[in-house]
């Protein structure tokens, strides 16, 4: 019998496609998305896409939303209380096991088991250890089609937000930077892919730089661009 489990659902390339693995992975069926928003902003956690947007990749996914929400200007211990929270009536709805699509981050999968298991429930790694490289060109050679919504300006400058995740986007990122974007270079919008209903309609908004706290002091800087829900939009 399959295990229950559910998605951790950023809404980007990754978890696209570990949740591609799961969905075609015997040992397990997928039952419910979960995603942290800023409660504040309505809009996704680090990635900067609206809500809406959101709602709209879970309806063509097929699968019921639950959104972690969180404070405007959260710290862990805000995180990790209402991550408890949200958790504890889905693992009693059966959902003991959850599926990430971190790759190689170690000090990140550790984390997430050790919340987990304060929960009772597993973490699922379908795309653990493999290379960044082959990673992107299965995403593409599926069929899935993402835009950049959000770039480190450490790593990356202005002009890559706002553009199409392609073999032009690969092509054009600067050494030293992972294919994935793992190290947080950059987050994207997953608006079609192979278990989508149909395609997202979107337009894309205004790009504009936001800046936050850097960890050992001083300001760490991002580009987001932002993306309005169209029901009919060139994409």
């Amino acid at each position: 019998m399959a295990i229950p489990a559910l998605m951790n659902w950023s809404g980007g390339k990754d978890s696209a496609l570990a949740l591609y693995h799961a969905l075609h992975d015997a040992r397990y069926e997928v039952r419910h998305l979960l995603t942290s928003v800023n409660k504040h902003y309505q809009r996704v956690s680090m990635h900067g896409v609206r809500v809406a947007l959101l709602e709209a990749q879970a309806r063509q996914i097929g699968l019921p939303l639950t959104k972690l929400e969180l404070p405007e200007a959260p710290d862990m211990a805000d995180y990790e209380q209402l991550m408890e929270a949200t958790l504890a009536p889905l693992r009693a709805q059966g959902l003991h096991h959850a599926i990430f699509g971190d790759i190689f981050l170690e000090d990140l999968r550790r984390y997430r088991e050790e919340q987990l298991a304060r929960v009772g429930m597993q973490a699922v790694f379908p795309l653990w250890q493999r290379s960044s490289a082959d990673i992107l060109r299965e995403y593409l050679a599926l069929g899935f089609q993402a835009v950049i919504v959000c770039v480190n300006e450490q790593w990356l400058d202005q002009s890559f937000c706002g553009r199409l995740l392609d073999e032009d986007f690969l092509r054009d990122l600067p050494p030293g930077v992972d294919a994935c974007g793992e190290n947080g270079e950059y987050h994207s919008f997953v608006f079609a892919a192979p278990y989508f209903r149909a395609p997202i309609a979107f337009e894309r908004g205004e790009i504009v730089r936001r800046t936050y706290p850097a960890p050992g002091g001083g300001e760490a800087g991002f580009w987001y661009c932002d993306l309005l829900p169209a029901e009919s939009a060139t994409v």
